[in-house]
């Protein structure tokens, strides 16, 4: 498409008081587009930037409206305020240019969220955007813009959901410490927090670590990843657990020797965080244990209330804190609360992997917690305090600095010293520690744990009473198993005594250890030492069986059995080492194929059924990498191929489905090694490899030709086929030609069954499957594309005649059309995208049905397609857009189908279905209220004009245009569309009006010419006045235009004189229908509303003879009378209705509130009626002589019960007359003069129950203010 630019220049002049005229140029760069119909002038600014200009211009003077029409939309109002003044500043931003990529994205994403919001509180249409910029509907399909705005749809609804309550399943906890408040501290605490289970009882974090200085305060301020943390647990388990806060730890001091104490336990209720989405501060009481031997469980007897195992240290103490509860994933919170990342903030990370392991997290972390102790008193008369250190040393005994974590927020230290719990040989820590060993430094590493008894006298030594250690590679090369180990405790009392760690680790270190009738002593002392180990590692496996299999040369006598137990390995272990893994199979496979061949292929496809799992969904990338890059299996593409046809061979028969359930990785293995095979040799045997794909496809048929009754395995493994087949399609792309795997694709299609099971789950696939092949490239190719459509084309039109899969089926069409698929495809469905079809195109769709019938079924159909596709309900009402580009797409098809109606159905060929349906969708499509431009703001109402014109005069033009083209052929269409085109008319567009009143003249002139008058015309144009009128269309302007353009038109005619009374009598009906709305609008009952009604049942009755006009207007006097409590008018209003009727046995059909009876019994219901009102008015002599009428009839059918009834009710009025006292009415004659009344109100007579005529006299002044009144006047 051709582009120009010029630049537009528009210049402002201001006047100021007190200074000269100034004069302001500004230059813009502008951007011409042609278009079909008119010339476009775009901004070539950033379309943002352009919508946000546009958009706020709307809004402006919508949101002054709110403030002034009403009150209760002062809430939006100020929202919306906010709202655009958010939107300024975020343009200034955009307009200045200082944003990275990244940022200018989010905040166009914020601006777009926020101007949807807006459209969407004001009622205006949704805004199709790619990439954040508005899209023009006339660069795309309108198939592809239906996808645009149905997923902006979407969008919209979820973001409408994220106002709840977020229900994220994935959920990190910031924590920022502030302050310790005690009034007696003085010492420096150390203070631990962490995630706890209270379900599990187990903590599912590592610990934060903060130090505080003795005014409570964080020893460091300066450094803020030493006080706030992240802790990153990736779970949905904070509706149900706990958080604990560990500590604090004082420190005491005794002769310059510090020795740390417990202090005290805070617990907080992270459930109770779910709620809220800010950050919020915390006061945690803190609870001291009431005997230390029970410290090591404090946080759980918090959880559980057990209150006589703790006591709150005091009022005035408290952990101060700042919490906040973050949804969504790392990345996305990265993303929301970017003020946390500008500053350093430690990460807390999860106690081993999460639910989701993540590719690329590499960790090699050994978490060990000292749990407990059992001591001898050592000869001393009291228990020992004991205090535990912590050494990490490497293969060469040396001290490995740095590595001993005692949690986040602190770097790593060369020991760590346990806390001290007074008196206590049996002491319970549950202290854990963090050691983030390398890889290269695990190998001869161990911990050394020295035990020293801390005194409590004047010189405070602590002495050393004995050691253990453990090693953290076992002797099988696997490390430190997970859980609970008894170490033992070595005596010692020198520190010089370790100073070579190689004379104590030839010791035993376990009691689990020791040889059986070796070290009695050892193994008979009452001292050991518990802790429990966990390891996190991407890089080692606790797996012997793993272990076995990656070292399998070292042992290849066992590798049957390793690979057997690859199957009973956790997955988790297996996505770890997922390269080695792979590595390992393939390396065994080329060993020796025939005899590992089978077995190499099962743990392949049970790997790769492993990453359809949730939980390691994310390594699927890394499999993928794998297999670009690091698969080096040239000669394996022949033993899978053999191996998979022989499983699909006999995959009924073994009842083993898993094999094609991995049938997308193994086609990319197999595709891989063949590549890699051909690029070595030169592509030698390549026939050998396409016969043995094509055997091996000629097997998958065989099994998807398998046809089973309801849900059953096979069926499931059919239909995991077929999701994975496009993909494979795409594979065998690599190394076959687009025919050849087209012809492939074919058959595999075509192999299905035919006929299967409605309930069946694989009718849903096979159209997925199709769906995904449409999108791919087999069907982009034009080549290939010929020959999968045949297959395509008869299973849409099996699942379309059997109204199945209907959502699917469309999202197929859709995709075939975005392509722009040749008229081959579908001749139906090409007109769809009328937009892009040329004449030729055309004529060659249209050249396609030779036989009548079919192009008369083919037009049939079409038009009742477009009639849906117009329908309001069809798409939603802000999708104003895409009604109008369907809209045009049917205006365009529909000029070109007009010389096709000429050609084909005129004359001789004239067919009544074609022609109307014809017509019937060109009025719908004009009334259509999303092409009624008056009801449009200025704005949308300029756009829409400049983009596509008044759709409504182009289709009325060609309307008038076909109506001249059928010559005498009109009369089959008379009156059938008098009514419609009636309805058309009334549309308040001039132009439209000029055009289509003349129809009038026509049906006016072929009547006359067939049957010698007009009145079936007549008859019809006035049944249909009264409705369409009190639907609220139609107007003066109307009523003038119809009234001189047919008076004009008939000035020749031979009939003229009964055509000026035709065209009298209606527009004087329009007159008095126009009256009576207008008098109805206001809501109120007075006489004017009364008089107005009066005429025009007057009308009905005298002027046009409709008897069931006349009569539903005496029933609408007759409600307004009932309204007034004007009961005796209401009673003479509804015996007009009375007098018409007759005492008869006639049938009457069911008509207004009555239901079908007959004739006498309707009359005697209206009797009934008409009796009650009147004795409501007090006027009962009338009552008397409708009693005496309908006693008589009683007494002629013998009906003694109802004439008793009546006699009484009879002698009750004869009472009422005598008893009652009743009020004379006052009568009151007006008379209104002048033609600028109202013509029903120039001269009549009304009669009013008024005392005084001072209360009539200001009544109608106030009706009638603008009029003057005379005082004097004889009637």
């Amino acid at each position: 498409m051709s582009q120009c630019y010029s630049s537009g220049s528009c210049e402002v002049t201001a006047l100021h008081p007190g200074l000269v005229q100034m004069c302001v140029c500004v230059i813009v760069c502008l951007c011409v587009l042609p278009c079909r119909q008119f010339e476009t002038v775009i901004p070539t600014e950033d379309s943002v930037i352009t919508e946000i200009t546009m958009t706020l211009r709307d809004w402006g003077s919508m949101w002054k409206q709110l403030y002034m029409v009403n009150i209760t939309h002062w809430d939006l109002f100020h929202r919306l305020w906010h709202v655009m003044n958010e939107i300024l500043e975020l343009r200034q931003q955009v307009l200045v240019g200082h944003l990275t990529h990244d940022r200018l994205s989010d905040i166009k994403q914020h601006i777009t969220a926020r101007l949807d919001w807006g459209n969407e509180q004001l009622g205006l249409d949704l805004v199709p955007r790619r990439d954040f910029g508005m899209v023009d509907p006339d660069e795309i399909s309108i198939t592809e813009l239906y996808r645009l705005v149905g997923s902006h749809t979407f969008t919209l609804t979820r973001h409408r959901r994220r106002e709840a309550p977020p229900q994220a399943s994935m959920h990190h906890l910031f924590l920022q410490m502030k302050s310790m408040m005690s009034s007696n501290l003085g010492e420096e605490l150390e203070v631990f927090y962490s995630i706890y289970d209270s379900r599990e009882m187990r903590p599912i974090s590592e610990r934060f670590f903060v130090r505080l200085n003795k005014q409570g305060l964080p020893k460091s301020p300066e450094k803020t990843e030493r006080q706030c943390t992240l802790f990153v647990v990736s779970m949905d388990f904070f509706g149900v657990h706990q958080g604990r806060v560990l500590g604090p730890f004082s420190f005491k001091s005794v002769s310059n020797t510090q020795y740390k104490r417990p202090y005290g336990c805070a617990v907080i209720s992270v459930a109770d965080l779910l709620t809220a989405d800010f950050k919020d501060d915390h006061l945690l009481k803190i609870y001291s244990c009431n005997a230390e031997s029970e410290w090591y469980q404090i946080h759980d007897s918090i959880i559980r209330k057990v209150s006589s195992r703790y006591s709150h240290i005091g009022s005035n103490t408290g952990l101060n804190v700042s919490l906040q509860l973050l949804h969504g994933d790392m990345e996305q919170i990265r993303k929301d609360y970017m003020r946390l990342f500008t500053r350093n903030v430690s990460i807390t990370k999860r106690l081993g992997f999460s639910d989701i392991i993540i590719p690329g997290e590499i960790r090699n972390d050994l978490y060990v917690t000292l749990e407990r102790g059992e001591f001898e008193k050592g000869g001393k008369s009291v228990a020992r305090n004991v205090e535990v250190t912590v050494y990490l040393l490497g293969g060469d005994g040396q001290l490995l600095k740095g590595l001993v974590c005692c949690g986040s927020g602190e770097p790593g230290v060369d020991e760590h010293r346990s806390f001290v719990l007074y008196h206590s040989n049996s002491p319970r820590w549950a202290e854990q520690i963090k050691l983030p060993i390398p890889l290269e430094m695990f190998h001869g590493t161990h911990l050394r744990f020295e035990l020293r008894h801390c005194s409590t006298k004047e010189k405070g030594e602590k002495k050393l009473f004995g050691f253990s250690f453990v090693p953290l590679m076992q002797d099988d090369g696997r490390p430190l198993p997970d859980g609970t180990h008894e170490l033992i405790v070595h005596k010692c009392e020198e520190t010089a005594d370790l100073q070579d760690p190689a004379r104590y680790l030839k010791l035993p270190f376990s009691k689990a250890s020791l040889q059986p009738g070796n070290n009695q002593t050892i193994k008979n002392s009452k001292e050991s030492f518990w802790i429990q180990s966990s390891l996190c590692s991407t890089k080692l496996t606790q797996n012997g069986d793993m272990l076995d299999l990656l070292k399998w040369r070292v042992h290849p006598d066992r590798i049957i059995d390793c690979l057997s137990k690859l199957k009973d390995i956790d997955g988790t272990e297996i996505v770890k080492f997922l390269h080695d893994t792979l590595d390992t199979l393939f390396g065994i496979l080329d060993e020796s194929p025939q005899r590992y061949g089978l077995k190499v292929f099962d743990c392949l496809v049970h790997v790769i059924n492993l990453l359809q799992d949730s939980k390691f969904q994310l390594f699927k990338p890394v499999m993928d990498n794998y297999i670009e890059n690091h698969f080096a299996g040239a000669l394996s593409y022949r033993d899978l191929i053999r191996v998979l046809k022989w499983y699909v061979d006999r995959i009924i028969d073994l009842f083993d489905l898993i094999c094609l359930q991995a049938s997308e990785y193994l086609f990319k293995y197999i595709v891989q090694s063949r590549r890699l095979y051909a690029a070595a040799t030169g592509g030698q045997n390549e026939e050998e490899f396409r016969c043995s794909v094509h055997e091996l496809f000629k097997s998958i048929h065989l099994f998807l030709s398998h046809e089973s009754k309801g849900i059953s395995p096979i069926t499931h493994t059919q239909a995991v086929f077929l999701r994975s087949f496009p993909t494979v399609c795409c594979e065998l792309l690599k190394i076959f030609s687009m025919r050849e795997v087209a012809n492939l694709a074919r058959d595999t299609l075509s192999s299905l069954p035919a006929l299967t099971h409605t309930d069946c789950p694989l009718q849903a696939v096979k159209l997925q499957c199709m769906a995904k092949t449409v999108e791919s490239p087999l069907y982009v190719n034009p080549e290939s594309r010929c020959v999968l459509l045949p297959v395509v084309l008869r299973l849409l039109h099996t699942h379309l005649q059997e109204q199945r899969e209907l959502v699917l089926c469309a999202n197929i069409l859709t995709s075939m059309l975005t392509l722009n698929t040749p008229v081959t495809v579908s001749l139906k469905m090409c007109v769809f995208q009328g937009e892009f079809l040329k004449d030729k195109e055309y004529q060659q769709l249209l050249s396609r049905f030779p036989a009548k019938e079919e192009l008369t079924s083919f037009l049939l159909q079409l038009f009742t397609v477009f009639r849906i596709l117009i329908r309001p309900d069809m798409f939603p009402k802000d999708w104003t857009v895409m009604r109008l580009v369907a809209n045009n797409v049917i205006i365009t098809t529909i000029l070109y189908l007009s010389d096709t109606l000429r050609n084909n159905f005129l004359n001789e060929k004239f067919d009544f279905k074609v022609w109307e349906s014809y017509f019937y969708l060109c009025i719908i499509f004009i009334n259509q209220p999303c092409l009624q431009l008056e009801m449009f703001p200025p704005s949308k109402r300029k756009k829409v004009l400049e983009k596509y014109g008044d759709m409504r005069v182009m289709i009325g033009c060609e309307i008038f245009s076909m109506w001249q083209h059928l010559g005498d052929y009109k009369l089959n269409l008379i009156p059938t569309l008098i009514g419609p085109f009636m309805e058309v008319t009334l549309v308040p567009q001039l132009d439209l009006r000029n055009v289509l009143i003349p129809i009038f003249h026509d049906m006016m002139d072929c009547e006359q010419r067939r049957s010698g008058n007009f009145k079936q015309v007549e008859a019809k144009l006035i049944d249909k006045l009264d409705g369409l009128m009190s639907e609220g269309k139609g107007d003066e302007t109307y009523r003038e235009l119809f009234n001189n353009i047919l008076l004009k038109k008939i000035e020749r005619e031979t009939w003229r004189e009964s055509g000026v009374s035709h065209i009298a009598t209606v527009t004087r009906l329009m007159e008095r229908l126009l009256d009576y709305r207008d008098c109805m609008k206001i809501g109120e009952v007075d006489g004017k509303t009364m008089g107005c009604t009066v005429n025009l049942l007057n009308f009905y009755k005298t002027e046009l003879n409709k008897e069931e006009m006349y009569i539903r207007y005496i029933h609408k006097l007759y409600e307004l009378h009932l309204k007034a409590q004007n009961y005796t008018e209401a009673s003479y209003t509804l015996l007009l209705y009375d007098e018409l009727l007759e005492w008869t046995e006639r049938p009457l059909r069911e008509f207004l509130t009555y239901p079908m009876q007959s004739e006498w019994q309707r009359k005697e219901c209206l009797h009934l009626t008409i009796i009650h009102n009147f004795d409501r008015g007090k006027c009962w002599e009338n009552c008397i002589i409708l009693c005496r009428e309908l006693a008589n009839q009683y007494e002629a059918y013998y009906d003694y019960r109802n004439l008793s009834k009546m006699r009484m009710m009879e002698a009750s009025f004869y009472d009422k007359i005598m008893n009652q006292q009743r009020l004379e009415p006052e009568f009151f004659r007006v008379g209104f003069y002048g033609k600028k009344f109202p013509f029903f109100l120039r001269l009549i007579i009304l009669a009013q129950y008024f005392t005084d005529i001072a209360v009539f006299y200001r009544l109608w002044l106030i009706q009638f203010k603008c009029y003057a009144v005379i005082q004097h006047h004889v009637l």
